[in-house]
Formats: C-alpha cells, structure tokens, sequence
C-alpha cells in the first residue's frame, strides 16, 4: 500500500530501516524467551516431585486408617490417627508434608461418608481488588513474547508483501487487475491461516484476522481511486459486505478487537469511495445502518470500548456534516440527531438491561454526553430554521422522553436502579430548563417555584433523595431568578399598575412557596444518611419571611418614587411599613407555630423599626416642610406618619415585655435605661413635629416654633416623663425606673437653668417658670419618697436572709 504512494528510494530505504530493527527486537526476544523457558522447565519438574510426593504421604496415611478398623470406610479428618512418616522421595530438595498428625482427645467417632459429604455452607467471596497491569503481567518478558511479537511479525509480513507487490509493479510484472487480485488473495490467506489456527492460537489468529481485513479495505480502496476497477456504488457495497464480514468474525472469535477493526473500517469505507460530491442523507442513513448493527451487538456483548469508539466516531462525522448542511436540510439533520440518541441510548443500556448488570461510570457518561449534544444541536437547529419559539417545547420533550424510558425501564426489576435515578435527574433538568428557554422575566421565576413544590413533596412520597435534591436547588434557581426580576422591574422609572404587578405578585408567590417548602420540609420523616447535607427547616422560614417583607417594601419603594420623584415621601411610607411589619409578625408569631421564631430574634424585629424611625427623621421633617411651607403635597400623606408613630409606640410595649420575659437581671437594667432614653427621644421629636404642624403659620415660621418648644415645651414634656417613670418605679417597685426618673429631672432642670432662661418672650417665661417650681415641688415630694422605698428595698434583702437562716434548722 505504501508502495503506491513513497517514491522508490524512500520507500526502499523505510523498508530497510523497519525490517532491521524488528528483526533485532525479534532476535532479543527469542533468547530471552528461551532462558525463560529452560527455567519453566525446571519449575515444571520441581513441581511434579512435589506432587508426587504429596500423593505417596496421602496413600500412607489411608493404609494406616485401614489397618486401624478395616470396616471404617472414611474417618473424619479431625479423628486421623498419627501414620508412619513415609519415606521422601528427594529427601534434599522437597519438604515433608505431614510430620506429625494430633491424637484425638477421645475414641474416634465413625462417620458416614453420606454425613460427612453433606454441603457445607457457602460464604460469600470478597471481590478482589483490580489488579495494574504489572500485578496482571508480573512476567513482562512473557507478556512481550506473547502479545507483542505477534503483532510485530504481522506488521512486517504485511509491510513485506507491500515491498513485494511495490517492487513487482515497479518492474510491469502485475497489471492493475493483479495488483488488486493480489491484494485480495494476500487479504484471503491471512484470514485463512488465522481461521485454521482459532482455536489453539486465538491471540494470534484475531491479530492474522485485523490485518487481512486491514488489506481488504485498503486494497478496494486503491481499486476505486487508483485503477476504476469498480463504480462507486460498487465499491461502497464490497466495503460494506467486508464490514459485515468483520463483524461474524468479530463475533465468531469472541474478539472485541476485531469489532473495532470492522467499526473504524465502516467508518472510513464512505470516506474511502467518496469523490467530492457529499449526499448528506445517503451518508446518514449509512451511519444509522452502522450504528443499528453496532446496537445487536451490544445486546449479546458487553464491549464498552466498542460503544465509546463508535459514539466518538459519530459525534465526530455528525458534526462536521452539520457544518456543511443548509436551510434546506436542517430538517434532515434533526431528524437524524433524533434517531442517533436514541440509538445510543438503546446501545449503552441494552447489554446491561437483558443481563441486570450494573452500570459503570462510562455508561453513564455516554448516557449524559449523548442527552447534552442532542439537546445542543436541536436548540441549535430550531434556531437556524427560524423556529426558536419551539425550543422550550422541545426541552420539555426531552422531558417527557427521558420520563418515559425511565418508566419502561422500571418495569424491568432487574435494571439497576442508578440508572433510573440519572433518567429522573434528566427529566427533572429539563423540566427546569424548559422555563428560562420557552418563558421570560418573572414567569421562570413562577414555574421554578412551583416545581420546587412539586418535587418536595414527590420526594415525600417516593422518598427518591434525588428528588429532594433538585428540588432544593430548583429552590436556590427561584431566588436567583426572583432577584433578577426585581432588577429588571424595579429599576426602572416606569409607573404600573398597584400590586397588581408582575414584580409584587412574583414576589408575593415565592414567598408563599417558600413557606410551602417549610411545611414540607417540618413533614420530612425520612432518616437522613450520614453526612447529609440537609437545609434547616428554619431557613425556609427566614427566607418566606424575607420575601414576604421585601414584596412590599419594593412595591411601596417603586410606586411612591415613582408618582413623587423630588420628595422623600417613600421615606415616611415606608417606615409605617416596616414597623407594621414588624408589629404584625411579633403577634403572629406569638400565637401559631408556623413561624417559630427565638427570643433573640424577637427583640431584633421589635428594635430595627424604632431604630429605623430615628434614622428616617430628617426626612419626615423634609417632608413635613413640603407639605407646610412649599405646598407641594397633600397633608393626607402626613396621615402615615402618624400612624407609624403609633406602631413605634406599640413596638415599645412589646420591647418592655419581651425584655422582661427573657432577659437576665443586669441585661435588663440596661435595656430599661436604653428603652426609657428611646421613649423620651422618640416623644421628643414626635411631639417637635405635632408642634408644627399646629403652631406654623406665615407669622410664625417653622423655627420660631421649633424654638419656642425646645425651651419651653421640652421641659414640660420631660418634667411629665419624670414623674410618669417615678410613678412607674414606685409602683412596679423598679428601682431602675426610678433612678432614670431623677437623672431625667437633673437634666430638665440644668436645661432650664442654662440654656431656656435666655432670649425667650415673657409667656415662655411664665409657663418655664411655673413647671420649675411644679417640678421642684415634685422632685421634693419625690425625694422623700424614694429615700424611704431605696432604704427599705436595701433592707427587706438582709431581712429575708437572716429570716431564712433562722428557719433553716427547723426545716
């Protein structure tokens, strides 16, 4: 073959050079060989000693048993008598086999040899690890003698006969016709002498085999191109009857090599007789036929190199020839593709289906692969055909597809069931995938939910764990999902519709199919596994709460921003909602166990709203501005603020209640000084803003009256909260309360004294004057009061103890 190619200088000096250095390895290995076998011999023959020597100390030991009790046919093997020591046969060179034989510790028991031949039981064997290819070939002189130098002497026989047939044609000996009859004949007698030698010498005969087969294709190759000898149809036939040939032998020989040979050469065969001109669909169809054949022999072997060879030699054609199709075959192409996965799907399943074999890790590879490059190139060829809005149809196809074989194969109760759990994990994908292909914006975001829902609770009744699995990650694809729509909804300008909006009812809707999730997970009686990875079910809670505060606060965020751009009316809208929130969760989850949330939590969502309130006043003084001075925007909208102030004040008795229920004594102390400075503060500024909106008028502005109240209203108002907290102390008996009472009285007088005395109108001086002496009168009563309530609280504690010390012995 190579002669009709390489000029005849090279050609003779390649051949030269190849013919030498086997020749030299060949050489090498049959000296080697033939120490290896003088020293197999002389193991062979220790051996046999052995053996015999073996089999002599077994006879002596039965004559002996016989001569004990002729009647006794067959004596157990734990009650043998001691026997005389036969003599060895090499008495240098072999060991003794039995030396010394225990006596038993009472009369022999005679048993039946039907007793005795009783099946014993059967343990299972442990699987024996795999073995590298040094451990399987400890003798690697043996194994080059007897697998590598076959197909080196088959290497050089056939480049021989190519240096013969080049040398011959160079010389007008043979003539076209001959030249291929040669081929032919050369091609004939390999195979001949491999089929005489299959049984005794199988290795090298499927070696004899590959490269006869080898010449028949090269030979009608060069008959086709080089001579005319045949048409092209013709010639395609004869390679596809030498294929088929290939394969009886392949399967005659019980030979996973031959099977490749016959693959590759089908393979080539239309690439051998091609002329330039392709028909995609003859092309086609002959890889279908190709890979049919390939699929009844999948069925009777279990040849997983063959698979891998013919799926990477398809993928590989299909592909180029994909490149090449236009508008007009793209059809053609999908429908091929169609029929390649399913023929490989039938092909890597159908060995281990009819056997009940486990599958291994290339199995499922192919299985994967296989599903991947499908879906990539139906995508790809719906779009070139201008039928892009069939894509998610498709996907849920393959869906429906990948359901379907898994149920047929349930069926089946020897399948192994990883296989069943990779076709759920591909139907369930696809599933998935079908709304970010066929929908858009929020509505992925709705079908991601109510999927995840779906294989929660499918997990439940199947308790298939896969199941839980892509249901928690389908969970995880929802968020992501709803937080790119709320970029793409939110940040724009654009009015819509109130909540009835695809960014509130989306959000609204997974927050509700999170909190599902949470009751499915709270159902989940199913043992996890060591090392599980499991969400807890108070995530689930934290997230729908989540969802469930973040659909509002966008929504009012967006629509308020949107209808005021220049004013930070959100701001006060917004600050009623999340006290609101807050309020309403504290109560609800008070009374039901959906939303199970701890004391820490608790006093954190009472906190963050009277935290916020105080963060968000300059903007309620901003809007109150708008609203009084620039009368830009109605005073209805100052309505929320008010309202919002309410719920402060009601966050601030469920803070005093919450602190008392669950904290320590010193935590306590703390948090009432940090709750009684937040009440004053917050009445403070509340108040500042009442104030305002009574007293402003074009006469007075704005900071006319925001001075007259912090001199003159500011000390009445703490004057009130002094004695309110005083009354308070006494009557809880707080002593904290108390001490907070008279350091906020301290204050209001060094107020009064400093600073208000100064530059305010006579009225101002009035009303300060007569609160100081009212608060001086209180604080005297006050006083004495305390003095008495502190004395005997120091007191009642000494009493107490020494009351318990005495009634101890008593006791």
């Amino acid at each position: 073959i190579l002669s009709l190619y390489l000029p005849t200088n090279k050609l003779s000096f390649f051949m030269e050079f190849i013919v030498i250095l086997l020749l030299v390895i060949v050489v090498v290995l049959i000296l080697q060989q033939k120490t290896s076998v003088n020293e197999g011999f002389g193991s062979i023959e220790l051996q046999i000693l052995k053996l015999q020597n073996a089999l002599k100390s077994l006879e002596a030991t039965k004559e002996v048993k016989q001569k004990d009790d002729p009647k006794l046919e067959f004596v157990a093997p734990q009650f043998k008598k001691p026997v005389v020591e036969p003599t060895p046969i090499i008495q240098e060179s072999i060991p003794e086999i039995i030396t010394e034989i225990p006596k038993p510790k009472s009369e022999p028991i005679p048993i039946g040899i039907e007793e005795y031949n009783k099946p014993k039981p059967q343990f299972p064997q442990p699987k024996e690890p795999k073995l590298s290819f040094f451990e399987r070939h400890p003798d690697l002189e043996k194994f080059i003698g007897e697998n590598l130098v076959n197909k080196i002497g088959i290497a050089i026989l056939v480049l021989s006969i190519g240096y013969f047939v080049k040398y011959a044609i160079d010389s007008n000996w043979i003539g076209e016709i001959g030249r291929v009859a040669i081929g032919v004949v050369c091609g004939g007698i390999l195979i001949g002498i491999a089929h005489k030698m299959r049984n005794d010498y199988t290795a090298f005969s499927s070696v004899l085999v590959g490269g006869g087969l080898a010449v028949f294709y090269f030979t009608i190759t060069l008959a086709f191109h080089q001579f005319n000898l045949f048409n092209q149809v013709t010639a395609f036939i004869i390679l596809i009857v030498i294929t088929i040939f290939a394969v009886v032998l392949s399967l005659l020989y019980d030979k996973q090599e031959l099977a490749i040979i016959a693959l590759v050469g089908g393979f080539l065969s239309p690439f051998m007789v091609s002329t330039g001109n392709a028909d995609f669909n003859g092309l086609l169809l002959y890889l279908v036929i190709l890979n049919v054949g390939l699929l009844v022999i999948a069925y009777y072997k279990s040849w997983r190199i063959l698979n891998i060879t013919a799926f990477a030699l398809t993928v590989v054609f299909f592909v180029g020839l994909l490149t090449q199709l236009t508008a007009p075959s793209y059809y053609i192409g999908f429908i091929y593709a169609t029929i390649f996965y399913l023929l490989f799907f039938a092909i890597n399943i159908a060995y281990n289906v009819r056997e009940g074999k486990s599958f291994v890790a290339s199995d499922f590879s192919i299985l994967l692969i296989n599903t991947a490059l499908y879906f990539a190139v139906g995508l790809y060829l719906l779009t070139q055909m201008q039928y892009g809005q069939y894509r998610g149809l498709f996907t849920a196809t393959l869906a429906v597809i990948n359901l379907g074989l898994s149920y047929l194969l349930f069926r089946n109760r020897k399948v192994d069931s990883n296989v069943l759990y990779l076709l759920i994990g591909i139907t369930l994908s696809f599933i998935s995938l079908t709304a970010p292909i066929q929908l858009e914006g929020n509505r992925i975001t709705l079908f991601w939910g109510t999927e995840a829902v779906v294989l929660y609770w499918l997990y439940l009744k199947s308790e298939i764990k896969f199941t839980r699995i892509t249901s928690l990650v389908i969970w995880v694809a929802m968020l992501v999902s709803l937080i790119m729509d709320w970029m793409a909804v939110y940040s724009t300008s654009q009015e819509f519709t109130i909540l009835a909006n695809k960014g509130f009812v989306t959000t609204i809707f997974s927050a509700v199919a999170t909190f599902v999730l949470a009751v499915l997970v709270n159902r989940d009686q199913i043992e996890p596994e060591p090392f599980e990875f499991r969400i807890p079910r108070i995530t689930f809670q934290i997230m729908g709460i989540v969802l469930l505060f973040m659909a509002g606060f966008f929504e009012i965020n967006h629509q308020l921003t949107t209808r005021y751009p220049l004013h930070d009316l959100n701001v006060v809208y917004l600050v009623l909602y999340v006290s609101a929130f807050a309020v309403i969760l504290y109560l609800v989850a008070q009374r039901q166990t959906l939303i199970t949330i701890n004391s820490t939590a608790k006093l954190a969502i009472l906190t963050a709203p009277i935290v916020i309130y105080f963060l968000c006043y300059s903007y309620f003084s901003s809007v109150q501005q708008d609203i009084l001075i620039e009368k830009q925007i109605s005073e209805n909208h100052f309505i929320a603020h008010w309202v919002s102030s309410v719920f402060v004040g009601i966050l601030f008795y469920l803070l005093i209640q919450e602190c008392r229920k669950s904290l320590s004594d010193t935590m306590l102390t703390k948090a009432t000084w940090a709750i009684c400075i937040g009440i004053v503060l917050f009445l403070s500024l509340d108040i500042n803003l009442a104030s305002n909106m009574l007293f402003y008028s074009e006469a007075q502005p704005i900071h006319l009256v925001q001075e007259v109240y912090i001199k003159s209203g500011l000390p009445v108002l703490w004057g009130v909260l002094s004695f309110a907290m005083m009354w308070l102390g006494m009557r809880f008996g707080n002593r904290t309360l108390r001490i907070v009472s008279l350091s906020l009285f301290s204050l209001t007088l060094l107020k009064l004294f400093l600073f208000d005395i100064r530059n305010i109108p006579a009225a101002g001086k009035i009303v300060a004057f007569f609160c100081l002496g009212v608060l001086l009168l209180i604080v005297s009563f006050m006083y004495q009061k305390v003095k008495k309530i502190i004395i005997s609280d120091e007191v009642k504690p000494d009493v107490e103890a020494e009351t318990r010390s005495e009634e101890e012995p008593n006791v």
